[in-house]
């Protein structure tokens, strides 16, 4: 894949083939890192409400998480049990949150930014599942983020009105050799 092109979320295509923007548009947003999360709720593009979650879940001198790392050893020291407890805790918070978001506004669909090795902690919510990680409503963000806080919905804000473009190696490669193929005189196109 070359490029791609992420649209504006708060925009949609019309019957003319035009981006016009999107009448009645609600998302909920969702920022995972490995101690600190941010769920919030948008409408029309705009940030209406959120929580950020901190919880003790890294190894402070390894710096990896204690669920990462309870596959290889360190399940019995109480530091550890802690950890994977606040886990749990954490994430049960997080989809709390978003039961809340589900339940009070109609919710076209979910923006998350989550490191892959989380997504079973999010999703295997036993008692009432909120999503599925293959559903059609569940959008993965292709922006990078820092750390989930308020600052980073705030740049998400203004970055999900704009378009975003994503271009591979082999992109800038083809993009370089139309530019050298193309005549003096059309040089003013591009």
């Amino acid at each position: 894949m070359a490029l791609q092109v992420y649209l504006p979320w708060t925009s949609t295509w019309s019957a003319t083939g035009l981006l016009e923007p999107a009448e009645d548009i609600h998302f909920c947003l969702t920022l995972i890192r490995a101690g600190q999360a941010a769920a919030g709720y948008f409408h029309q593009g705009k940030l209406l409400d959120h929580k950020v979650f901190r919880a003790y879940m890294v190894r402070q001198k390894q710096g990896k998480s204690q669920f990462k790392y309870l596959k290889t050893n360190g399940k019995s020291r109480a530091a550890s049990r802690i950890r994977l407890v606040e886990t749990s805790h954490f994430f049960k918070e997080i989809h709390q949150r978003l039961q809340i978001y589900n339940s009070q506004y109609p919710l076209n669909f979910w923006g998350l930014g989550c490191a892959k090795t989380m997504w079973p902690l999010l999703f295997d919510q036993r008692e009432t599942p909120l999503l599925e990680s293959k559903t059609l409503r569940l959008i993965e963000l292709p922006y990078p983020f820092k750390k989930a806080s308020f600052e980073e919905f705030q740049i998400l804000e203004y970055r999900l009105k704009q378009f975003h473009l994503l271009i591979s190696s082999s992109g800038h490669e083809l993009i370089h050799s139309i530019l050298d193929e193309t005549p003096e005189d059309e040089e003013g196109f591009w």
